[in-house]
């Protein structure tokens, strides 16, 4: 399969590379902000790949929708840490970007430098699960970008109740894109079969065991105040539980921040610049 990532250059190999993942749904385009910041920043400017898992973005779509896995996830990225010669690489994960960061850090750790948790923990919420599996099966398909800006209002207005019409156009330019005159999905819509084995009748099994393998790396969990994923007893116990972990929680936002405004932007550049 052809996979998709891009390379924001820095000038020069300075500074440790970083790699972001995005969530269940989304692309390398989530990222444009964070990635032409941190690969330009005047100080400690910093090579970084953004990618888009099998079935998303620009990515090619798998022919076996059983495939959609983290585990299956987790081997691409390894496959292009290899590829590309990175090692001990900082890392964004975004929702699954975060899933598939804590087990890369039970499976191969000697990868991994410095990792930003976006609003995603050992222990998933029932509640937001459902609503992701939810419009994961039933996103319309809009004929224009003002209907996709008023899908993604609806679906995330809850989590996002300040959100400006500019904010909701980005938003939808990262779940949709314009193939032959036509708006689609930037991703492949049989990743809900993927999605449908999961039993919501029982809670998510708790990854604590591969969050307790990020404790040798400096870790940054970055929660949104209305996130229905990540609650907040659960992030007071990951900074019980890890020895180095520094957290910041984004107000009047929900599941996952946008890592799109200033100030979350410039925690992570400094997260990363403190940690080379």
């Amino acid at each position: 399969m052809r996979l998709y990532a891009r390379h924001y250059p820095a000038p020069d190999e300075s500074y440790r590379s970083v790699i972001c993942l995005a969530g269940l749904t989304r692309n390398s385009r989530d990222f444009h902000a964070l990635a032409t910041y941190l690969s330009t920043h005047p100080e400690t400017p910093r090579n970084v790949y953004c990618l888009d898992y099998r079935g998303r973005g620009q990515s090619e779509f798998d022919p076996n929708w059983r495939n959609y896995m983290p585990n299956v996830e987790l081997d691409d990225v390894l496959d292009f840490l290899t590829i590309q010669g990175l090692h001990q690489v900082g890392i964004v994960g975004t929702s699954r970007g975060g899933i598939v960061t804590m087990l890369m850090a039970a499976a191969r750790p000697t990868v991994m430098g410095p990792v930003v948790l976006n609003d995603i923990g050992p222990v998933i919420e029932t509640r937001g699960l459902a609503r992701i599996m939810n419009y994961v099966r039933r996103m319309p398909t809009p004929k224009t970008w003002a209907d996709a800006m008023q899908i993604m209002r609806d679906i995330n207005e809850r989590g996002f109740p300040g959100n400006t019409d500019a904010q909701w156009d980005q938003m939808a330019r990262s779940v949709f894109e314009e193939r032959k005159g036509r708006l689609v999905l930037s991703y492949d819509r049989k990743l809900a079969k993927a999605m449908s084995t999961t039993d919501l009748s029982r809670p998510f099994p708790p990854l604590w065991p591969e969050f307790i393998a990020l404790s040798k790396m400096p870790t940054f969990v970055i929660r949104g105040e209305y996130s229905d994923i990540l609650s907040a007893d659960t992030l007071n116990e990951m900074v019980e539980r890890h020895p180095n972990l520094r957290s910041m929680t984004i107000p009047e936002q929900g599941h996952a921040p946008t890592l799109a405004e200033r100030d979350q932007i410039e925690a992570i550049a400094s997260f990363f610049a403190v940690n080379d």
